[in-house]
């Protein structure tokens, strides 16, 4: 492949570049004396990386590994793609940090679900090696076995849960065969509620799958019984799924950010809603996130207001960092127009190197960037990478995705409107949703790249999800050509302001009780009901604590938030204690209620020093009331006495008599 070693150069910032033939083959050596020099290392190839790590031993500085061959050289436009390699040797020198890890432990115990003789086979396949039961829905005639090597029973499965190693499932309908059953399987009088509980399900039913985003569901498996060949990898990989085994935790939870319900009130559902396993419950005041459970989309994180779920691979501010190391070396090395593909790094991969080894390669401007997963961007990803000095923006995703992709579409649909109203029109942020590498290369040559924001942003910043979103917009807005003060946004947008009827407003502070931020606040001094917008997440707390239901949301950004003092809702004067004078209440208040009560009602009658009370802070109505030797029960209207079975008897008679 070409290399334009002269823009890598441009690129690396003065880091010294070498360039090879057969670095892995003949010329060995030279990476054997650059593994023992000290400072970091970066190989632009990942099919020798095992070859190169075993070279490099335990080398203190580690080893980076990057492929530049299927991503930028093996290209038509390979001669054009020294800026690209340029940023994909900055964006590997960005290291992701180490992630925690959940153990999941599964002693074989498997549950084989069909409806046919298929299950009974399948059955027989794992038996050497796993604790195998199958279980036969609505069963037709099954031939018993000649020896028992398994149970064989019949049910159907009501509801699922679980994970891989503690599996539990609700059977209705479950019978054992009898043993005395001759030509074909005989079963016991049915029970409903029986509990299976077990490692492994192999699911060969082939009706709906038990589990919602079941491929993401470590220990289900599952098979159309009518594909032979889609069982047996079904089988061989259950058989391979004993022992103990370690998945990220893909996410970080800070359960007091959590802004999902206070007082029994609900607030933000966000990653209820988008969780596409389940993996999501409501526990209290906040959620709780099961990370056996959970398969890493990313998106609960994504759209977390209050930062309380952050992902960690990697974190939003790595992930930042990636994105501007490539970008600012692609500019540093001459390159124009880029458009940042962000892929998964399984499945979009392969389709990238299919692309690269058998079609055209990808455009010397398609700078790929492997994730975890896509919908684990966030929207504060997406207006660094413009701010940065990105055209365009694409995700790549299958055809038919293994979830749901509702949060990254949200997200996209937030940064058009931020985007547009910022001058940067056009069609800069979308999906490529595709299995043909034909057709990804369509939809990145059919991109009309608009201007970059001229000269881009270079800040790094750290911190807290919340934190990093504001900042990236705060930057985008400095940078951007045609700078507005307030964007509107779609519903459910994480970013807004409230409004408050204030005729309809007593001044309560319920609002500000169950506000998760503090962007809701009062005066410790006088009545008062403030609002910092920059805090606002739009959880709906407050308008759902509200007893006047007066308080709607409003999605919008409004830049000039970051530096403005709260502003004032509402404000009126304090109730004075006419004892004491101290102030104890919302004036307004006090004397509505003085005049419902005065004259009106028993405890306050008209001209009585007792209504006094009512105009005094708590302390001092007890002292009063005290004094004057106050009795609640005096003067309390008398109450008929109950009526009972005999007046209603008595009154039926009466009537009979008539």
């Amino acid at each position: 492949m070409p290399l334009d070693v002269a823009a890598v150069q441009r690129g690396c910032g003065g880091s010294p570049v070498a360039t090879f033939c057969q670095l892995c083959r003949s010329e060995i050596d030279h990476f054997r004396a650059a593994a023992a020099s000290e400072g970091r290392l970066i190989v632009g190839c990942t099919q020798e990386a095992p070859l190169f790590s075993e070279l490099a031993g335990e080398r203190r500085d580690g080893i980076e590994f990057v492929n530049v061959r299927e991503t930028a050289g093996w290209s038509s436009e390979g001669a054009d793609a020294g800026a690209k390699m340029a940023a994909l040797f900055a964006a590997a020198g960005e290291r992701a940090p180490d992630y925690p890890l959940v153990s999941l432990s599964s002693e074989g115990v498997i549950l084989v679900y069909g409806r046919d003789e298929s299950a009974i086979e399948a059955g027989r396949l794992l038996a050497d090696e796993l604790d195998v039961t199958v279980m036969i829905s609505k069963p037709g005639e099954i031939e018993p076995l000649r020896t028992n090597l398994f149970p064989v029973v019949k049910g159907t499965v009501r509801a699922a849960g679980g994970h891989l190693g503690a599996f539990e499932l609700t059977i209705d309908d479950y019978a054992a065969p009898r043993p005395s059953s001759r030509d074909q399987l005989v079963f016991e009088a049915p029970r409903h509620g029986a509990t299976s509980r077990c490692d492994l399900v192999l699911d060969l039913c082939g009706d709906t799958p038990l589990f919602p985003a079941h491929e993401l569901r470590d220990g289900y498996l599952r098979a159309d019984p009518k594909d032979p060949a889609a069982v047996l990898r079904a089988v061989l990989k259950a058989r391979g799924l004993v022992g103990s085994f370690d998945k990220p935790r893909y996410i970080n939870f800070t359960a007091e950010l959590c802004a999902h319900s206070r007082s029994r009130r609900t607030g933000c559902r966000r990653c209820l809603d988008l969780c596409p396993t389940g993996a999501i419950t409501p526990d209290g005041d906040h959620v709780r996130i099961d990370a056996e459970i959970c398969a890493g989309c990313g998106q609960c994180a994504a759209a977390c207001p209050t930062g309380a779920a952050t992902y960690a691979m990697p974190p939003a501010d790595k992930l930042m960092h990636k994105l501007r190391a490539m970008l600012l070396a692609y500019q540093q090395a001459g390159g124009t127009n880029a458009v940042v593909l962000l892929h998964d790094g399984d499945h979009c991969a392969a389709l990238i190197d299919a692309l690269a080894r058998h079609g055209e390669g990808l455009p010397a401007n398609a700078l790929p960037l492997a994730v975890n997963e896509v919908t684990q961007v966030g929207l504060e990803a997406i207006a660094a990478c413009f701010a940065h000095g990105a055209t365009a923006l694409r995700f790549l995703l299958r055809a038919k995705p293994k979830h749901d992709p509702a949060g990254l579409a949200q997200t996209i649909s937030m940064a058009e409107a931020i985007l547009g109203g910022l001058g940067i029109a056009g069609r800069r942020v979308a999906t490529i949703e595709t299995d043909d590498p034909d057709a990804l290369l369509d939809a990145l040559r059919a991109i009309e790249p608009g201007p970059a924001v001229t000269p881009p942003a270079t800040f790094r910043t750290v911190g807290k999800r919340s934190d990093l979103l504001r900042f990236a917009l705060g930057e985008l807005h400095r940078v951007a050509p045609s700078p507005v003060d307030v964007i509107a946004l779609p519903e459910g947008a994480p970013l807004g302001t409230v409004q408050v009827d204030v005729d309809g407003c007593t001044l309560c502070l319920s609002c500000v009780s169950a506000c998760p931020t503090g962007a809701l606040s009062d005066d410790p001094e006088r009545p008062a009901l403030k609002f910092a917008e920059d805090a606002c997440v739009q959880c709906g707390l407050c308008k759902n604590t509200c007893p006047e239901k007066v308080i709607t949301l409003t999605p919008q950004i409004d830049f000039r938030a970051a530096t403005a003092r709260p502003r004032v809702i509402k404000e009126e004067e304090p109730a004075l204690c006419i004892r004491c004078g101290q102030a104890f209440g919302v004036k307004s208040t006090i004397d509505r209620i003085a005049a419902k009560l005065e004259g009106r009602h028993w405890m306050y009658p008209a001209g009585d020093r007792r209504t006094e009370a009512i105009r005094m802070c708590a302390d001092c109505r007890v002292i009063t009331m005290s004094e004057q030797h106050f009795d609640p029960f005096v003067g309390v209207p008398e109450r008929p006495a109950p009526r009972t079975t005999d007046d209603y008897l008595r009154e039926r008679e009466q009537r009979d008599k008539r």
